[in-house]
């Protein structure tokens, strides 16, 4: 056990030394009830790395005393989950913690669903991805879920005290001094990830050497090195990184530029520059929209210009572009008028085209009555007539509904609502 990492030694050994998600294993909630009560059931764990997930399936089965077997959908195979089954039926009962779940494949899940149905094999799967989208329905079913948080910076200090004082499985054999600023950094700069943050302690413990008196001086320098730069919990297929993405368009719509500046800093920081790029494009339409038409084409130019660079200076345009965008009118006009129009289409409100509409330049069209009756613009003054351009079942649809925030949009509006007012009958 000593040459396990500190993390791993740390773990917890029963629900009442869990840190962190109260709301699962704080007293009388659900998981805390579950292990109480000694009524497990099959359960999904999902969240980031390094938030308790491996921790709270070990603490359970150190509660409830039933065997505990440790499997990796992906590198174990089906044989390994025999050997459990087996175990399951000698013992009654058996705590299986299932790590990347979602990468279940269908021969071990046929394998393990009768398990799951007695209740022999209590299942923990964990996962970092969203077990809505990529765990299949026959797992799913069969579980509870419960998503885990990233700890809180206070969540952290405990942990890092806890295993400073621990003489059995922690560092307390150790004098170690720690400053205050280093101390900080490891719980601050492992965001949220108590198994980040306890490693980069002990390395920072065994790999410095004690003075005269054998105290090991731990200063903010050494915690910097040791932990490093925590990469940011963002895997592009991941739930984070659409999290990310999601929280930097809200920002750009509210018209927080500092919040919109920090989730593309995290964006550039994962060097995502393709995701950067479509998702302002959609921003500058779906959001500013009609209100600053030109916004359009000046993000299309900050994203080439950023393209042609390439990160670090491809930061330069996108931050202007973030910018513009956050303090620019808002208008969702366009998209609401398209989706509007689709929905009846897609609801079968088609219609015919009027005929004075219908395409006339083939021989024999007027025969069939296409085109006849058209009122060419042009021929009018200031270039409109009225006609009916809607199909007889929609002649009175309203698709569009002009927004007032922007100098140009409030210019369109007041053509619109004239030519509006003129198509009533």
């Amino acid at each position: 056990m000593k040459d396990e990492p500190l993390a791993y030694r740390m773990r917890p050994r029963t629900i009442d030394e869990v840190i962190g998600q109260e709301h699962l294993v704080g007293k009388n909630k659900i998981i805390y009830r579950m292990v109480k009560a000694r009524q497990l059931s099959s359960m999904i764990l999902y969240g980031p790395p390094g938030v308790g997930k491996t921790s709270i399936a070990s603490a359970i089965a150190g509660s409830t005393k039933y065997a505990f077997r440790t499997l990796n959908a992906v590198t174990n195979n089906k044989k390994d989950m025999e050997i459990v089954a087996a175990e399951a039926k000698m013992s009654g009962k058996v705590i299986l913690l299932l790590d990347e779940v979602h990468r279940l494949d269908k021969a071990k899940q046929d394998f393990l669903l009768p398990y799951l149905e007695s209740g022999m094999i209590v299942l923990i799967g964990a996962t970092t991805s969203n077990p809505y989208h990529a765990i299949n329905p026959a797992i799913r079913s069969r579980c509870q879920i419960f998503e885990l948080f990233p700890l809180s910076l206070d969540e952290i200090k405990t942990a890092l005290t806890r295993a400073l004082d621990d003489a059995d499985r922690g560092l307390g054999k150790y004098k170690v001094k720690i400053e205050e600023a280093a101390f900080n950094h490891f719980a601050q700069g492992s965001n949220g990830d108590v198994r980040s943050a306890l490693n980069a302690l002990e390395l920072a413990v065994i790999s410095s050497e004690p003075d005269d008196d054998g105290v090991i001086h731990i200063t903010l320098a050494i915690a910097e090195e040791c932990l490093q730069k925590k990469s940011l919990a963002h895997d592009k297929d991941g739930d984070a990184h659409y999290d990310v993405l999601s929280a930097f368009q809200k920002s750009i719509r509210g018209s927080d530029a500092n919040a919109a500046l920090h989730y593309l800093g995290r964006l550039i920081e994962a060097g995502d520059l393709p995701s950067i790029a479509r998702r302002l494009l959609v921003i500058a339409y779906e959001d500013i929209g009609l209100a600053s038409p030109q916004a359009g084409a000046r993000t299309l130019a900050a994203i080439e210009a950023a393209e042609r660079l390439g990160f670090p200076e491809a930061r330069i345009p996108l931050a202007a572009a973030v910018i513009e965008l956050c303090l620019s009118p808002k208008s969702n006009s366009a998209i609401m008028a398209i989706d509007a129009a689709l929905s009846d289409i897609r609801a079968g409100k088609s219609g015919e085209v009027p005929a004075h509409l219908k395409d006339a330049h083939y021989k024999s069209a007027k025969q069939l009555g296409r085109g006849i009756g058209y009122k060419y613009p042009h021929d009018f003054e200031n270039g409109w007539v009225k006609q009916q351009y809607l199909p007889d079942t929609l002649k009175y649809a309203r698709y569009y509904d002009p927004k007032k925030t922007g100098k140009f949009e409030r210019a369109l509006a007041q053509v619109y609502e004239k030519m509006e007012q003129n198509h009533k009958p």
